[in-house]
């Protein structure tokens, strides 16, 4: 039976490395399949084909919910109820729209809406709303957050921004909402939005800053709710039971042991469906109830066979959870849990276990971390040494007590003061610990060194004393200095970056290292913060000779004090150094400045003549081994005309097109007397300013240009100097993600 598990598992998880799914057509085959060899000995390959075949259909059906390209970029009238907590954030509303309906549309059934400065909304409301539907999509770029596979996960077929509406109905029996406003209401040494976090599973209270500490110090896993919360729940009622029954408090005429279990498993129900019983609840509450019943009848079994079915039942009620980082992550760390305790000759005492279980969870985690692209705590073992038991016997009891005896005066309350003073001190025990050790952010390694990495961290798992453990340390440091991968001399590795309606290059030659434009800042958004920078860190640059901002709009220059602040920059230049925040210490663009780097020229160029801002765009030209890419910022026609007066008028191969390929700009002179082979246009999908413009989209056409757009593409990596074409990071295929031919 135990293979028969474990062929169910690789079925179900195969879904989640798929380019593509298979034909709707195979589906029933490969069923009929798995019931004809399900009397033999072959019965695990059945339960495989059991397993894929219900991921791959469950896959396919989400994919059939999402919204139809022909309403892509259209406003409609749509009405719907408000499902789960909406999310307020810096002058703007995100939640999500059940059972979307329009006038002779058809919707899917789940819609993720953002509305800018609109009302407050609550949970259960029913609303008429104007929207820009949009299909779902994402930036792409190098071991970045996977937007599009996190919709999919949460199968919301859609997305949109609200541009009007109206309220059709009230909120009816809404009284998780009604729970939320009144913890966001009690004072709680301003931490009423953490425990919101604790409580409800509800994180939009916590600010960017208290994300980025929790994630510095890899407790990010006990702000929202997880299976260490509800198990906990479950494990005090369970003790409890068991205390009264100890002392000869519990009826006799009760067995204790099935009503401990019962009572427990009910008190994590009631948590989960307080934090709203999505799918992390769901699998902590499907784990728990394993848990309790292995206690209550098949201890003789072992730990591991709870967790196989556990793994199991949670992706037979949501397949699509293997496409969430947090999945690997839970089931990972209880792995390591069981592997590290059981089986051990002699015992710990308490402290030596709690101690280890953390230093050895740190350890196992890095594997799973580094291959999804995760930021790695170096503090994490001794953050969570203090801060697991605090969170859950200092501050989420009264959390939870105080919200239970809300209704009471002053009780729930007084309950919720206490433990959002003790919740702040934490916090400020961690600001400490992140402030000597913050996140490190792993480079981007090899699939050899990864595995090699891993299986370091499985010797180090090892008890003491087995032959070759310590060799698992030298192999695990791979992950921390693995084999860099060298530029060769007179060529530089260009990265276009997909920040949306913005730009930002990435250049690095051998030794040097320069970015051009930054990104946006929207609302509470910074790409600079969550992709500009890491990206860097992901490609293994710990410092920037140089950041050149083309000019002051944001959409160029809106993230580049967030990646000052994350990393050492040597010098900083703009085309508008006056207009960017004096924190920069930006100096002027230099025209006809000229330097080299490994063999590689650089060269800038301004229009003296320049009269608004796009105009004063610091312009680019870099060329190696006789291969030449100009980035050109947001010139328009005027000063591309100049530019054509200027020594960098030549064959130029790439082209960075002028203003995201705006109509004021990529002039058919321009064109000409470049004579680019190909061009870059990064734009957001979709945006309000019909960038590119179709006249200038044939104008590259019919010159022959190949063309390379971000919205189409994703992030694209070029060797300058190599000639060879760029890798798009949508050319690796995912099922969930739409190709460019699609787009």
């Amino acid at each position: 039976m135990r293979t028969g598990m474990l062929g169910l598992a690789a079925g179900l998880l195969a879904l989640g490395f798929l380019p593509v799914l298979p034909p709707g057509w195979w589906l029933l085959p490969m069923a009929m399949l798995a019931l004809m060899l399900l009397p033999f000995r072959t019965h695990p390959v059945a339960f495989f084909l059991f397993g894929f075949t219900w991921a791959c259909a469950s896959g396919q059906w989400a994919l059939d919910d999402r919204l139809p390209p022909r309403l892509d970029g259209q406003t409609r009238w749509v009405e719907g109820r408000i499902s789960g907590l909406p999310e307020p954030g810096e002058g703007v509303v995100r939640f999500q729209l059940h059972d979307a309906q329009a006038r002779r549309e058809g919707l899917p059934r789940r819609i993720r809406l953002a509305w800018h400065g609109g009302p407050p909304v609550r949970s259960g409301e029913r609303w008429r709303l104007a929207v820009k539907l949009r299909r779902p999509a994402g930036l792409l770029n190098v071991h970045g957050f996977d937007r599009e596979a996190w919709l999919l996960a949460r199968r919301i077929g859609a997305t949109g921004t609200v541009k009007a509406g109206h309220l059709l109905a009230p909120a009816r029996q809404a009284w998780r909402d009604g729970v939320r406003q009144r913890l966001l209401g009690v004072e709680a040494h301003g931490r009423a939005g953490g425990l919101a976090a604790l409580v409800m599973g509800d994180g939009s209270g916590l600010t960017r800053e208290d994300w980025q500490l929790l994630q510095d110090t890899g407790t990010v896993h006990l702000m929202v709710i997880s299976g260490q919360h509800i198990s906990l729940l479950a494990g005090l009622i369970y003790l409890a039971v068991a205390a009264l029954a100890h002392y000869g408090c519990w009826p006799e005429r009760w067995p204790w042991l099935p009503w401990a279990c019962a009572l427990a498993f009910g008190g994590a129900l009631g948590y989960g469906l307080l934090a709203g019983f999505d799918v992390p609840v769901q699998r902590a509450c499907v784990m728990v109830a394993l848990a309790l019943l292995w206690r209550l009848r098949f201890r003789h079994l072992g730990a591991w066979w709870p967790l196989l079915l556990a793994l199991n039942a949670v992706l037979l009620l949501e397949p699509l959870a293997s496409l969430q980082p947090g999945f690997w992550l839970s089931f990972a760390a209880v792995a390591i849990l069981i592997f590290t305790f059981s089986g051990r000759l002699g015992t710990w005492r308490w402290w030596q276990g709690w101690t280890r279980a953390q230093w050895l969870i740190g350890l196992g985690l890095v594997p799973p971390m580094l291959a999804l692209g995760l930021p790695i705590s170096l503090s994490g073992p001794l953050a969570n040494l203090l801060a697991v038991p605090w969170i859950s016997l200092l501050v989420l009891p009264p959390a939870l007590l105080g919200s239970l005896l809300l209704p009471v005066p002053h009780v729930g309350e007084g309950l919720l003061w206490l433990a959002g003073g003790l919740l702040d001190g934490l916090f400020r025990l961690l600001g400490l610990i992140a402030g000597l050790w913050p996140a490190w952010v792993a480079p981007v390694i090899p699939l050899w060194a990864w595995f090699l990495s891993t299986l370091g961290a499985l010797l180090l798992l090892l008890p003491n004393g087995v032959p070759l453990r310590v060799l698992g340390w030298p192999l695990l440091l791979l992950a921390v200095w693995p084999p860099k991968d060298q530029v060769p001399h007179a060529e530089v590795e260009v990265w276009q970056l997909d920040v949306g309606q913005g730009l930002s290059f990435i250049l690095r030659t051998r030794d040097h290292a320069m970015l051009y434009d930054a990104g946006a800042r929207v609302a509470d958004f910074d790409l600079g913060e969550r992709v500009v920078l890491p990206t860097l860190h992901k490609l293994g640059i710990r410092r920037l000779d140089l950041m050149l901002l083309s000019h002051a709009d944001n959409d160029h220059a809106g993230g580049a004090l967030a990646v000052w602040q994350g990393m050492p920059v040597a010098l900083v230049r703009s085309g508008e150094p006056e207009a960017l925040p004096a924190a920069l210490q930006s100096a002027p663009c230099e025209s006809g400045l000229s330097w080299q780097w490994n063999g590689v020229n650089f060269t800038q160029w301004q229009w003296a003549a320049t009269q608004d801002g796009n105009q004063a765009s610091c312009v680019l030209q870099v060329e190696a081994g006789g291969e030449r890419l100009l980035l050109t910022g947001d010139i328009d026609a005027h000063a591309e005309r100049a530019l054509l007066d200027s020594p960098l008028a030549l064959h130029t191969q790439w082209l960075q097109a002028p203003h995201h390929g705006s109509r004021t700009s990529s002039s058919m002179a321009l064109l000409q007397g470049l004579a680019p082979t190909a061009v870059l246009i990064s734009r957001g999908q979709g945006n309000t300013y019909g960038h590119p413009h179709p006249l200038v989209v044939a104008r590259y056409q019919r010159l022959g240009v190949a063309i390379y757009d971000s919205a189409e593409q994703g992030a694209l990596k070029l060797q300058l100097g190599a000639f060879e074409p760029p890798q798009s990071l949508r050319a690796q295929r995912r099922f969930w993600r739409e190709s460019p031919a699609m787009r």
